[in-house]
């Protein structure tokens, strides 16, 4: 026998340009015992789908059972975090910072400087540079600036005005 139909719906099949109809036939076709041998590959994939499609069909009583399993379950309520209790990690990240802060000043304090002898109780008026350990450089300057500027205010008399010149 020739099966020349089944093979152009097939081909058809396999691009998907087949209608509804035609897979019905290809359907009717692959659900019959005697399928040649060439076309045998096929029947499990047509009789698949027609199986499939009557046994994964939803019961009549889906819904009752879906809504008596949603009715069982617990209800389950949101907890209130306080403010507190959720900044708490940030208050514990910067007490670490703070205590880690301090105990590094506390530590550069005693072993940072050595010092073998005070500057100032030892200046004996001469300039000892390994002594200097970064004096004040504005003390000089600003004594000579405000002597400076001392000298060159003058009153005037007839407005009650004062002159810098």
């Amino acid at each position: 026998m020739d099966y020349k139909y089944i093979n152009q719906l097939l081909d058809r099949y396999w691009q998907g340009l087949t209608s509804v109809e035609e897979e019905h036939i290809l359907h009717a076709f692959f659900s019959q015992e005697s399928i040649p041998a060439e076309l045998k590959p096929y029947q499990l994939l047509f009789a698949y789908e027609a199986k499939e499609t009557t046994d994964d069909v939803l019961g009549e009583d889906f819904d009752r059972k879906l809504m008596a399993k949603i009715a069982d379950q617990k209800t389950v309520k949101a907890r209130v975090i306080p403010l507190s209790q959720r900044l708490r990690p940030i208050f514990k990240a910067a007490a670490m910072v703070a205590i880690v802060l301090t105990l590094g000043n506390a530590i550069q304090v005693p072993f940072g400087h050595q010092h073998d002898s005070d500057a100032i109780s030892n200046y004996d008026g001469y300039y000892k540079p390994e002594l200097d350990k970064g004096t004040n450089v504005a003390i000089d300057d600003s004594a000579a600036i405000d002597t400076m500027k001392q000298g060159m205010i003058v009153p005037d008399n007839n407005a009650g005005d004062v002159i810098v010149k």
